[in-house]
């Protein structure tokens, strides 16, 4: 396909538009598709930037995520430090080069040493933007103090909805409205709190037309009926032009001649419309049934051209005379136009397109709405001074609010409007409205030539988070007019450094028709841009489309099974990726892996709340919390630790349902009828839990659910694994006790947030969803479950759009929801149909994004059923509807793959046994205090002698060091540039929350805060602890469990950091937390040195198991900022 190879590699055909991306003295919007080198691009103007600045602080560089941050960060210091080194670059890196190297010869004048102390770098997320805003001016923000952010805000929405409900029966001046909502909704309150807790989380989009006009007077009924009349006339005039003038005449005479036909018979027929027509209708609101009755007259009721017309449109069957001849005019004009698909699109549309008023009813509901969402805004506000708690969406409202008005900016504004020079923001086209309008706020001052600059990247084409109110048309506004005042020059990138030639050529030639045409801010859309390959073509198949004819889950999890296999078989592509568009389409494709041998790193595929030690866990929480909980107690006895048989829990409980079940464990006479075994585990629980309810509220919960579920012997009922789960639940419990009380409910909710760890973090096989593979890649993608649909979200209370209204804010249109039992009104369905257009757009991105993950192969599985006529045809709303006039003859060709007839391995089932503890086990004797993580334990075993002991160490030392570590963890896991002295200061909270949990005595718990934070601050500010911590090391891992053979017996470790550094030698770090008091660190570090060996040295023959390559051993001591480092005698 032209465009789409032959590219020489060290010249990209897009060099002249990257160089021009680099100058300083002009702003940008460009557009960087997959594989163009975003990132690349950003770190060359990042750098080109910095020689232009007084201070470094004065370019500002905004992801949507800390990963993104950190790696643009590093890849800066990076680029800098390659540069101090005067190592030599490739063709492409040589320019980044000379860019760092003018960077560092300005920071030598300037003194900054930014190498040194990167936090200078001012590459930071939204929400920290957000949050840097609203703690300079708590005032404005109408914040008094710094509140904690709430990443998950459901419990604060549910409290606001139910307080706002709760306004009926106060006798409140809210009450009628609220009444009026409830009745509107058949009086169905739970439905009504669910849909305001849905419109809470989403209220930075309406709540800025409601708030002033809580009553919805006339004013503002007025204002909303004006943003309908322009989405008509916009549609219309956008109808009229793509009418071909050579046809309009005849369609006017054939239709004014069909409507006085249907006219003179009665008919009600919308083509009646026309009557009278002596040119095409205007684009006024009046004008609208005039459209309908053409559209009538011309399309089928599925938007297709009419082949027949019939006495029903108007043109009855004559042989002869006028009438004859406007039937074959008629005719004539539909195969005419059958070329004009844009036509087809806006006449099928105009159908849809809303009434200019609001009826009586609807105007009535609204107004009602608008009181109680503006009261429900205001209870959260109340919510979030109670708690202590905010959301994103308000730090997001209070930092606009902290810059103020384009006309009447705050003094915060104008402070930082000489502060910052340049702004890059990363990822534009998943910009949300809120965030626009803050980076609007920013510049609101700036103009051309004043030598400040608006650098913004992205890809409209990948643009798939509208589930996070990201707004692809706001991209493509500022694409055409400009941000504000300032000029934007749009660029475009062409060159794809990452796919081979004919996988790129394959992209170019399936997706140029699934895209539009055109672009259309309203309604999301966005139009195919080709990409150049600069890989050169490999010789096997690039894109593969596995056709289904039916589908069959077992069917396509064995395919999936013989592409991994094939794709494992090619040891020089070693990275392959399954995704999938929902979780659920990996039903069966999880048990044919495991049942294949295939190990796989599930990415966030199981949730959290599934795994048996959580629910276990959740059931001994909610048992302690209600002691009455029936179901509760019944699965504490049900759990492995007790074990009791169905028979014996119907012994137990069958004969008296209103007694609660500890009473009845009590009870001498229930529970001898368990029989001996049943009996004692019976009592063996009952006694740890009477013993923790008799001190409840004594300790924090967190610790009462760990030492019972200690004592009742939980951790020996399960796998190494499972730990970690049970960590993740206590962490939560950890975090909630301090926010609030903690119910079970909220503990559920939150468990729905979560994730349990992936069992093998080092599998060549990788699946996951594809909003999570945005930004990877991969040697081979493989796409399962392509012809299967989503779920459609349930309608809202309120629907609303925006839709951009000139140079102006742009127009909200809302509707209620319909009344209980009655049909949607039109305003309704074309909200709907707007909503549904903006969809269909992104599933077509969503695929593109799938299908540029892949470097040099890509398998698409997908079915398509048979239709009434016997041709395949893909399922509504499925991915492989939008390529599927490309892919058509694939599955016409073939009836369909189907592997060898012989079924595939299968996952073996074991049957159902109940598995728990002996009768007699009793928790094993504490041993003495040791180290959090034993130099090298016997799997399933007894830690070895020559482990170290800690017996130097108190209980809140203990605790420091497990908080640091597991802190370090997440440093780990962000990169250290992603972490600051501010953040962690602002995690102060939650860490003491943690060292509660572990049982850290109140007079205590300062002094160990304090040492925590001291030790993350010092790793933070230190060089040597920055570099163990950066993302850019490759194989990186924390907590890394491993396990093997030494000296004959079976042993497992968990290394705290493990990573390959730059020049290919694998280091193995463990964190020591003891401190020293007294001069001689050099001798106690030494002492410790030796202390260590034989712990380190054991973790690097375990890890030479796996890997050949050179071993470097480290000792990082946080709080003293020690190192000590050798080599492993391998």
């Amino acid at each position: 396909m032209p465009g789409a190879t032959g590219a020489a590699a060290d010249q990209p055909p897009d060099q002249s538009v990257r160089t021009r991306a680099l100058d300083p003295l002009h702003s940008f919007i460009v557009q960087a598709p997959a594989g163009s080198g975003k990132t690349g691009l950003l770190v060359q103007r990042y750098l080109a930037l910095l020689p232009a600045v007084d201070v470094p602080e004065e370019i500002v560089a905004i992801t949507f995520t800390r990963k993104a941050a950190g790696e643009m960060r590093e890849r800066i210091l990076a680029a800098l430090a390659q540069a101090h080194r005067g190592e030599a670059a490739d063709a492409h890196g040589q320019r980044t080069r000379t860019l760092a190297c003018r960077a560092l010869e300005h920071d030598a004048r300037r003194g900054w040493d930014v190498r040194a102390n990167p936090g200078r770098l001012r590459v930071l997320t939204i929400d920290a933007l957000c949050a840097s805003l609203v703690r300079q001016m708590p005032w404005l923000s109408h914040f008094g103090g710094e509140p904690r952010v709430a990443d998950d805000g459901r419990a604060l929405y549910r409290q606001a909805a139910r307080e706002t409900l709760g306004q009926l029966e106060d006798d409140s001046p809210w009450g009628d409205a609220v009444a009026t909502v409830l009745w509107h909704l058949d009086n169905d309150r739970t439905r009504c709190e669910r849909m305001l807790v849905d419109l809470l989380a989403r209220r930075d989009q309406w709540l800025r037309h409601v708030a002033g006009h809580f009553t919805a007077g006339e004013a503002q009924r007025a204002h909303l009926e004006a943003g309908l009349g322009r989405a008509v006339r916009d549609a219309l005039r956008a109808l009229r032009a793509s009418v071909p003038s050579a046809d309009a005449a005849s369609i006017v005479s054939v239709a004014a001649f069909a409507a006085e036909n249907l006219a003179a018979e009665g008919s009600p027929s919308p083509i009646r419309a026309c009557r009278g027509l002596d040119r095409l209708p205007g684009t006024d609101p009046q004008d609208l049934s005039a459209w309908v009755g053409l559209s009538e007259l011309l399309l089928t009721r599925r938007g297709s051209w009419r082949g027949r017309h019939t006495a029903e449109h108007g043109l009855p069957a004559r042989r002869d005379g006028e009438g004859a001849r406007m039937r074959r005019e008629a005719r004539r004009l539909c195969v005419a136009l059958a070329a004009h698909d844009e036509l087809r699109m806006h006449l099928a549309d105009v159908r849809d397109l809303p009434a200019t008023r609001y009826s009586d009813a609807q105007w009535q509901v609204l107004q009602a709405l608008a009181r109680v969402l503006h009261l429900a805004a205001a209870m959260l506000r109340v919510v979030f001074t109670e708690r202590g708690h905010v959301d994103h969406v308000e730090v997001a409202q209070a930092a606009r609010q902290a810059l103020g008005e384009e006309d009447a900016p705050t003094e915060l504004a104008l402070a930082l409007d000489h502060r910052i020079r340049h702004i890059l923001v990363d990822e534009f086209q998943d910009t949300s409205y809120s965030q626009f309008e803050l980076l609007r706020r920013l510049v609101a001052g700036w103009c051309a030539d004043d030598g400040r600059s608006l650098f913004l990247v992205g890809d409209p084409m990948q643009s798939i988070y509208r589930f996070r109110e990201a707004d692809v048309g706001l991209y493509l506004r500022a694409w055409e007019r400009g941000f504000g005042a300032l000029t934007l020059q749009p660029l475009r990138l062409q060159a794809n450094f990452r796919a081979q030639g004919h996988l790129v050529s394959w992209v170019n030639r399936v997706f140029t028709d699934a895209f539009p045409r055109r672009a259309e801010a309203d309604t999301g859309a966005v139009p195919w841009q080709s990409a150049v390959a600069l890989r050169a073509s490999a010789s096997t198949p690039a894109a593969t489309v596995h056709p289904l004819r039916d589908a069959d889950p077992d069917l396509e999890a064995r395919l999936v099974v013989r592409l991994v296999q094939a794709a494992m078989a090619r040891r020089v592509q070693r990275r392959i990726a399954v995704l999938v568009r929902s979780r659920v389409h990996l039903g069966a494709i999880l048990p044919a892996l495991r049942a294949a041998g295939i190990d796989y790193r599930g990415v966030e595929l199981e949730g959290l709340a599934a795994r048996p030690v959580v629910q276990d866990l959740l059931a001994l929480t909610r048992a302690l919390l209600h002691p009455a909980d029936r179901v509760a107690w019944l699965a504490l006895l049900r759990a492995p630790w007790c074990g009791l048989s169905l028979q014996e829990l119907h012994t137990l409980t069958a004969q008296d349902a209103s007694r609660a079940v500890f009473e009845l464990l009590r009870d001498p006479e229930r529970v001898p009828g368990l029989g001996p075994g049943g009996a004692a585990r019976a009592q063996r629980v009952s006694g740890a839990m009477q013993s923790a309810l008799a001190r409840r509220g004594s300790r924090p919960l967190v610790q009462a659910v760990a030492d019972v579920w200690t004592a009742l012997g939980g951790p020996a009922c399960v796998e190494t694994p499972d730990l970690e789960d049970a960590t993740a639940y206590f962490d939560l419990l950890g975090q909630l006790e301090p926010e609030e009380a903690v119910d079970p409910q909220r503990v559920s909710e939150r468990l729905e947030t979560l994730f349990a760890k992936a069992r093998t973090p080092a599998a060549p096989v990788e699946v996951m969803t594809i909003h999570k593979a945005k930004g990877l890649e991969f040697d081979t993608v493989i796409l399962p479950g392509l012809g299967r649909a989503t779920r459609v979200d349930e309608r809202r209370l309120l629907t609303w759009a925006e839709r951009p209204a000139g140079a102006g804010p742009p127009d909200l249109l809302l509707a209620p929801m319909a009344p209980a039992g009655e049909e949607p009104d039109a305003i309704s369905r074309y909200l709907w149909k707007l909503e549904a257009k903006k969809s269909e757009h992104e599933t077509t991105r969503l695929l593109y994004v799938a299908a540029t993950r892949a470097r040099e192969h890509l398998h698409l599985i997908g079915h398509a059923t048979p239709s009434s006529d016997g041709t395949p045809a893909p399922e509504a709303g499925s991915l492989l509807q939008c390529i599927w006039p490309a892919v058509r003859a694939e599955f016409e060709r073939v009836e369909g793959e189907r592997p060898p007839t012989e079924k595939g391995p299968r996952e073996r089932r074991t049957p159902l046994a109940l598995c728990r503890l002996p009768a007699g086990w009793k928790p094993p004797r504490p041993p003495r205090l040791r180290a959090r993580f034993p130099a090298i334990a016997p799997a399933g075993g007894e830690t070895p002698a020559a482990g170290v002991a800690y017996d130097w160490a108190g209980r809140t030392a203990r605790c420091v060091g497990t908080v640091v570590h597991e802190v370090l963890r997440h440093i780990g896991r962000d990169g250290a540039a992603a972490w600051d002295r501010g953040r962690v200061q602002r995690g102060r909270r939650r860490w003491r929350g943690l060292l509660i949990g572990l049982g850290v005595p109140p007079n205590e718990l300062e002094k160990a805060s304090t040492r925590v934070g001291q030790a993350l601050v010092n790793v933070l500010e230190d060089p040597r602890g920055r570099w163990i911590l950066e993302a850019r090391h490759t194989d990186a891992h924390n907590e890394y469990a491993l396990t093997g053979a030494l000296g004959g017996r079976v042993v497992s470790a968990v290394i705290d950091r493990t990573f390959v550094a730059e020049d290919g030698v694998r280091w193995i770090v463990d964190y020591k937390t003891g401190t020293h008091e007294g001069a001689d660190i050099e001798t106690f570090l030494d002492r410790e040195q030796e202390r260590h060996r034989a712990q380190l040295e054991g973790y690097a023959a375990l890890m030479a198991h796996r890997e050949r390559r050179p071993i470097r051993l480290g000792l990082y001591f946080p709080l003293l900022t020690g190192w000590r480092e050798w080599s492993a005698p391998l």
